[in-house]
């Protein structure tokens, strides 16, 4: 595999896109699992992509020009910790926002609010483990689409669910070959998010 693929998809496909892809699920694919007007979705959604995709990557970037970080990739793990918790930050802040507006379907605030408690873990774990943050994302979002699948009968999982274990095996792949992790490093971020997203979304979808 060149390189450059691998970079590629690691960069592509990066655990803040996550958030955006299970909103992406359940205001779009999956209607049902909220109440949530048509005509506020799309606002919803923006809302998603610039706390927890947008406005990190540009702080990400900011830190990287500062000097502060020394690589965007975070190849060491005192690299990982100041966006880690920034990063944490943002989505802490954007569930308060979304809790704050009792207007709302508060399962918006609990499924963000899943996604920031596995994101807590994974920061807590920086301090002394590189856990794969990726796998962490994609672990989570694998079990996003089966327990919506569970949940709701006229959700069709079967292609989204082999379509993210796919993407699952290429980005572990593409970290590997970067030697970003060692295996163990991407069995247990995926374990870890697979268990946080699953045994939530359980709860908030009874």
């Amino acid at each position: 595999m060149p390189r450059f693929i691998a970079l590629f998809v690691s960069v592509v496909f990066q655990p803040l896109l996550v958030p955006t892809l299970v909103f992406g699920l359940i205001l779009y694919l999956v209607p049902e699992a909220s109440s949530i007007p048509d005509v506020f979705k799309n606002r919803i959604f923006l809302l998603i992509v610039l706390s927890t995709l947008a406005i990190p990557m540009v702080t990400i970037f900011g830190l990287r020009l500062s000097g502060t970080l020394k690589s965007i990739h975070m190849v060491d793990i005192k690299d990982r910790i100041v966006p880690f918790i920034v990063t944490t930050i943002y989505f802490l802040l954007t569930t308060y926002f979304l809790h704050d507006k009792n207007e709302l379907d508060p399962i918006l605030w609990q499924v963000l609010g899943i996604i920031s408690v596995s994101i807590v873990g994974l920061t807590l774990v920086t301090f002394f483990w590189k856990m794969s943050a990726h796998m962490t994302g994609l672990g989570g979002l694998v079990a996003t689409v089966i327990v919506l699948n569970l949940k709701f009968a006229n959700f069709d999982a079967l292609y989204p669910l082999l379509g993210v274990i796919v993407l699952s095996g290429l980005v572990a792949t593409c970290r590997l070959y970067l030697n970003a992790h060692k295996p163990l490093e991407i069995y247990l971020g995926f374990l870890y998010g697979f268990i946080i997203c699953f045994l939530g979304f359980e709860l908030i979808y009874p």
